[in-house]
């Protein structure tokens, strides 16, 4: 398990105004968070976050946010929850057409790793609203198994 400093659920609505590359905008959330993984894997924990954000203007306000944010993410290294091996979708949320969450297990070595993206399109373009990761997937799905939530009449 990570350390409860790591582990503490992250979310930011984070800011990011940073280099947006018009050619290679990705036109619906499954692209964007496709486009966030090759990042990741490719080039880093830091560009992949910038490239998440460069399709939000609104985005630019919070750069302590986005550089803690980015110091984290950069922390799930090698060293400290072994080897990357991908990623896959968890759940799929839509509150209206306009608003999807999006959740994937990102696959380490050590443990798994949730990644949960939100997008919003106010208008006709999509823009990423907010990103969280955190490793509470195991606590979830213990909780879940409990009897409580079972149909024990069937």
């Amino acid at each position: 398990m990570i350390s409860n400093s790591l582990n503490l659920q992250i979310l930011f609505l984070l800011p990011l105004l940073f280099f947006a590359n018009p050619g290679t905008a990705q036109n619906n959330p499954d692209e964007i968070v496709e486009q966030f993984f090759i990042d990741y894997q490719d080039k880093g924990a830091s560009e992949a976050l910038d490239n998440l954000y460069s399709n939000n203007p609104w985005m630019n306000r919070k750069t302590d946010a986005v550089s803690n944010l980015k110091t984290q993410l950069e922390a799930l290294n090698e060293s400290f929850v072994g080897q990357f091996f991908g990623f896959e979708k968890i759940v799929e949320k839509r509150l209206t057409g306009s608003y999807v969450l999006l959740s994937y297990l990102a696959k380490y070595d050590r443990q798994p790793v949730r990644f949960t993206f939100q997008f919003y399109k106010p208008d006709d373009k999509w823009r990423t609203f907010s990103f969280q990761f955190d490793t509470d997937i195991d606590d979830e799905i213990e909780e879940a198994a409990k009897l409580y939530y079972l149909d024990l009449n069937k």
